[in-house]
């Protein structure tokens, strides 16, 4: 396998692109359901990577937030008008844990999904950001430690200074609505700078 200078990558959102694919074959579609001549069209369009988003495990509490949340619905209904319950799986950044989520076929369709990237020349891409766990990821109990917790004062001193004003509202109702207290458990701006 070459290593080009500036190599190429093609970004695929893991969960949109197999329910389009679910869709077409009329059941839940895996990792192993990506057709070869998928990936013989991206090692022919010269891509070099390919970066797969939303793979790991998520968990039941990202869903209740995401379902739970007026405006993000809204937007959900705004973007899919037929809309249903199940069509909200919640963000693939409330990651539950590190393994490859159970109904994209697990972290062995992704050993299979990689052989067959490999045969093409293209190599695999995931993401790793420790920040994005889920409230029911393993780590939120057993290790408070990983995370910042701030105060509603805190936040209320992000949110007047922030360019986005709304950016850190949102946070708050995000936590509020998964069932923290709110008044200290809510990591801030304010909070990095003064660790």
């Amino acid at each position: 396998m070459h290593s080009p200078l500036c190599p190429s990558l093609y970004q695929i959102n893991t969960r949109v692109a197999l329910t389009e694919l679910s869709h077409g074959l009329g059941r839940p579609a895996t990792l192993d359901d990506i057709p070869d001549a998928d990936l013989d069209r991206l090692a022919t369009m010269g891509f070099d990577w390919v970066w797969l988003l939303s793979v790991w495990q998520t968990g039941p509490e990202g869903q209740r937030v995401s379902r739970a949340n007026p405006e993000w619905r809204r937007e959900f209904q705004e973007t899919l008008p037929d809309l249903h319950e199940e069509d909200i799986a919640g963000s693939g950044f409330a990651i539950a844990g590190y393994r490859v989520h159970d109904l994209l076929g697990g972290d062995a369709a992704l050993g299979r999904l990689r052989e067959r990237l490999s045969r093409r020349g293209l190599r695999l891409l995931l993401d790793f950001v420790p920040n994005h766990t889920g409230l029911d990821h393993p780590w939120v109990e057993e290790h408070p430690e990983y995370y910042i917790r701030g105060t509603e004062q805190a936040l209320e001193r992000a949110r007047a200074r922030s360019v986005l004003p709304g950016l850190a509202g949102h946070a708050a109702a995000r936590l509020r609505e998964s069932g923290h207290s709110g008044s200290d458990d809510l990591p801030t701006a304010e909070d990095r700078r003064t660790v």
